[in-house]
């Protein structure tokens, strides 16, 4: 089992549409390297949910990865934000995975905490310039920041 960071505007999906929903499709991921690194997701994989945009940004919640190799249907949608017109069918250039709610943390942990607490070698996400929706976490740092969550600082 792997651990990975995911990102979404909660405007646009937060955790609280994932706890309603219990199962969704992580569509509209348009960057080469987060593609890739969504084909790298095994089914059983867990990922960190993280309130990007928003105010104070961080990890809120926790998910599982419940299929691996799913078209993102955006791509092919012209009304959608995430259309991508050079994408075929029978060859499709955005690949993505299904995601089921694991947890929701209150509190969850901040920006400003994960940087208090980790180096830009433990996250990716604390890396200055770094924009990637989709990280991977080394499973040494998943396990403390599952400890951190699970008991939170007084």
């Amino acid at each position: 089992m792997a651990f990975w960071l995911l990102k979404s505007e909660p405007d646009v999906y937060g955790i609280a549409d994932l706890e309603r929903e219990g199962e969704t499709l992580w569509d509209g991921v348009r960057n080469y390297q987060a593609r890739n690194f969504l084909r790298q997701m095994a089914v059983g994989d867990r990922a960190f949910f993280y309130h990007s945009n928003t105010k104070p940004p961080g990890i809120v919640g926790l998910m599982t990865v419940s299929a691996t190799e799913q078209v993102d249907p955006s791509q092919f949608d012209p009304d959608s934000d995430y259309y991508d017109p050079r994408s075929q069918a029978d060859n499709p250039t955005w690949i993505t995975v299904k995601l089921i709610f694991g947890d929701r943390f209150q509190p969850g942990l901040t920006l400003a905490e994960l940087r208090a607490e980790f180096t830009t070698e433990d996250l990716l996400i604390l890396r200055p310039g770094n924009r990637l929706s989709v990280t991977p976490v080394e499973e040494d740092v998943a396990e403390r920041l599952l400890q951190r969550l699970r008991s939170p600082a007084i």
